[in-house]
Protein backbone atom coordinates (compact mmCIF):
# COMPACT_ATOMS: atom_id res chain seq x y z
CA UNK A 1 0.00 0.00 0.00
CA UNK A 2 0.99 3.74 -1.36
CA UNK A 3 1.52 5.77 2.18
CA UNK A 4 0.92 9.43 2.37
CA UNK A 5 4.56 10.41 2.25
CA UNK A 6 5.09 8.61 -0.90
CA UNK A 7 2.00 10.39 -2.22
CA UNK A 8 3.35 13.79 -1.33
CA UNK A 9 6.82 12.88 -2.94
CA UNK A 10 4.46 12.56 -6.42
CA UNK A 11 3.03 15.96 -5.85
CA UNK A 12 6.26 17.36 -5.19
CA UNK A 13 8.01 15.67 -8.24
CA UNK A 14 5.39 16.39 -10.58
CA UNK A 15 5.02 19.77 -11.21
CA UNK A 16 4.56 22.01 -14.36
CA UNK A 17 6.42 25.83 -15.17
CA UNK A 18 3.37 26.63 -16.49
CA UNK A 19 -0.22 25.32 -17.65
CA UNK A 20 -3.19 26.99 -19.79
CA UNK A 21 -5.57 25.53 -22.52
CA UNK A 22 -3.25 24.20 -24.73
CA UNK A 23 -0.96 22.43 -22.45
CA UNK A 24 -4.36 21.21 -20.73
CA UNK A 25 -5.66 20.00 -23.74
CA UNK A 26 -2.67 17.94 -24.98
CA UNK A 27 -2.34 16.41 -21.03
CA UNK A 28 -5.84 14.98 -21.92
CA UNK A 29 -4.87 13.64 -25.25
CA UNK A 30 -1.41 12.21 -24.21
CA UNK A 31 -3.78 10.22 -21.35
CA UNK A 32 -6.25 9.47 -24.02
CA UNK A 33 -3.90 8.17 -26.29
CA UNK A 34 -2.01 5.77 -23.39
CA UNK A 35 -5.64 4.72 -22.24
CA UNK A 36 -6.09 3.88 -25.59
CA UNK A 37 -3.58 1.54 -26.17
CA UNK A 38 -4.32 0.13 -22.82
CA UNK A 39 -7.36 -1.08 -23.43
CA UNK A 40 -8.53 0.53 -20.13
CA UNK A 41 -12.42 1.81 -19.55
CA UNK A 42 -11.52 5.21 -17.91
CA UNK A 43 -13.13 9.07 -18.24
CA UNK A 44 -10.36 11.40 -18.37
CA UNK A 45 -10.87 14.69 -17.51
CA UNK A 46 -8.40 18.17 -17.00
CA UNK A 47 -9.55 21.01 -15.30
CA UNK A 48 -7.91 24.72 -14.71
CA UNK A 49 -9.66 26.39 -12.04
CA UNK A 50 -12.74 24.49 -11.89
CA UNK A 51 -13.33 24.73 -15.88
CA UNK A 52 -12.89 21.56 -17.41
CA UNK A 53 -10.89 22.10 -20.63
CA UNK A 54 -10.67 18.59 -21.57
CA UNK A 55 -12.86 15.31 -20.98
CA UNK A 56 -12.74 11.91 -22.92
CA UNK A 57 -14.96 8.57 -22.08
CA UNK A 58 -14.10 5.39 -23.53
CA UNK A 59 -16.00 2.35 -24.62
CA UNK A 60 -16.46 0.61 -21.27
CA UNK A 61 -17.42 3.97 -18.80
CA UNK A 62 -20.80 5.14 -17.92
CA UNK A 63 -21.89 8.27 -16.60
CA UNK A 64 -21.01 7.23 -13.21
CA UNK A 65 -17.84 8.08 -14.03
CA UNK A 66 -17.74 11.51 -15.20
CA UNK A 67 -19.87 12.01 -11.36
CA UNK A 68 -16.85 9.78 -9.60
CA UNK A 69 -14.55 12.07 -11.41
CA UNK A 70 -16.40 15.33 -10.35
CA UNK A 71 -16.73 13.94 -6.83
CA UNK A 72 -12.58 13.10 -6.60
CA UNK A 73 -11.63 16.67 -8.46
CA UNK A 74 -13.40 18.46 -5.34
CA UNK A 75 -11.66 16.88 -2.95
CA UNK A 76 -8.86 17.93 -4.70
CA UNK A 77 -9.83 21.64 -5.49
CA UNK A 78 -10.60 22.06 -1.30
CA UNK A 79 -7.51 20.06 0.19
CA UNK A 80 -5.27 20.79 -2.33
CA UNK A 81 -3.82 17.37 -2.86
CA UNK A 82 -4.20 14.24 -4.40
CA UNK A 83 -7.18 12.09 -4.34
CA UNK A 84 -5.40 9.21 -2.85
CA UNK A 85 -3.37 11.45 -0.59
CA UNK A 86 -6.67 12.73 1.44
CA UNK A 87 -7.78 9.45 1.50
CA UNK A 88 -4.73 7.49 2.42
CA UNK A 89 -4.35 10.01 5.11
CA UNK A 90 -7.58 8.95 6.99
CA UNK A 91 -7.12 5.61 6.54
CA UNK A 92 -3.62 5.67 8.36
CA UNK A 93 -5.05 7.08 11.15
CA UNK A 94 -7.49 4.14 11.57
CA UNK A 95 -10.76 6.43 10.24
CA UNK A 96 -12.12 7.29 7.07
CA UNK A 97 -12.79 10.42 4.96
CA UNK A 98 -16.38 9.84 5.08
CA UNK A 99 -16.96 9.01 8.62
CA UNK A 100 -14.56 12.40 9.40
CA UNK A 101 -16.36 14.57 6.72
CA UNK A 102 -19.31 14.38 7.88
CA UNK A 103 -19.86 18.14 6.77
CA UNK A 104 -19.08 17.33 3.56
CA UNK A 105 -21.88 15.49 1.48
CA UNK A 106 -20.57 12.18 0.13
CA UNK A 107 -22.68 12.76 -3.06
CA UNK A 108 -20.14 15.61 -3.73
CA UNK A 109 -16.77 14.46 -2.34
CA UNK A 110 -14.73 11.16 -2.72
CA UNK A 111 -11.30 10.63 -1.27
CA UNK A 112 -10.90 7.77 -3.63
CA UNK A 113 -7.52 7.49 -5.85
CA UNK A 114 -7.50 8.64 -9.39
CA UNK A 115 -7.37 13.09 -9.57
CA UNK A 116 -4.23 14.88 -9.20
CA UNK A 117 -3.62 18.41 -8.71
CA UNK A 118 -2.24 20.14 -11.48
CA UNK A 119 0.42 22.40 -9.34
CA UNK A 120 2.41 24.95 -11.40
CA UNK A 121 5.97 25.41 -9.72
CA UNK A 122 6.45 28.66 -7.58
CA UNK A 123 2.56 28.93 -8.07
CA UNK A 124 0.65 26.01 -6.25
CA UNK A 125 -2.39 24.09 -7.59
CA UNK A 126 -3.92 25.58 -10.26
CA UNK A 127 -6.35 22.57 -11.55
CA UNK A 128 -6.73 18.63 -11.79
CA UNK A 129 -6.08 15.90 -13.91
CA UNK A 130 -7.95 12.33 -13.10
CA UNK A 131 -9.48 9.16 -14.66
CA UNK A 132 -12.76 6.97 -13.43
CA UNK A 133 -12.65 3.92 -13.86
CA UNK A 134 -10.36 1.18 -12.61
CA UNK A 135 -9.94 0.23 -8.73
CA UNK A 136 -8.53 3.67 -7.50
CA UNK A 137 -5.44 2.77 -6.51
CA UNK A 138 -5.06 1.71 -10.52
CA UNK A 139 -6.55 5.31 -11.46
CA UNK A 140 -4.09 6.91 -9.38
CA UNK A 141 -0.89 4.94 -11.00
CA UNK A 142 -2.25 5.63 -14.19
CA UNK A 143 -2.88 9.43 -13.75
CA UNK A 144 0.95 9.67 -11.82
CA UNK A 145 2.38 7.47 -14.51
CA UNK A 146 0.96 9.70 -17.66
CA UNK A 147 2.08 13.26 -16.28
CA UNK A 148 5.53 11.62 -15.32
CA UNK A 149 6.06 10.46 -19.01
CA UNK A 150 3.73 14.03 -20.53
CA UNK A 151 6.10 16.47 -18.04
CA UNK A 152 9.34 14.38 -19.11
CA UNK A 153 8.79 14.91 -22.82
CA UNK A 154 7.14 18.72 -22.85
CA UNK A 155 8.18 21.94 -22.13
CA UNK A 156 5.77 22.35 -19.58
Amino acid sequence: MTTSEELLAQERRLQFTRFGNDIAIELGLHLLDAAREQGLPIAISVRRNGHRLFHASLPGTSPDNDSWLERKARVVERFGHSSFYVGTTFREKGTTFEAESQHLDAALYAAHGGVFPVVVRGTGPVGTVGVSGLPQAEDHEFVVTQLESFLNSHDA
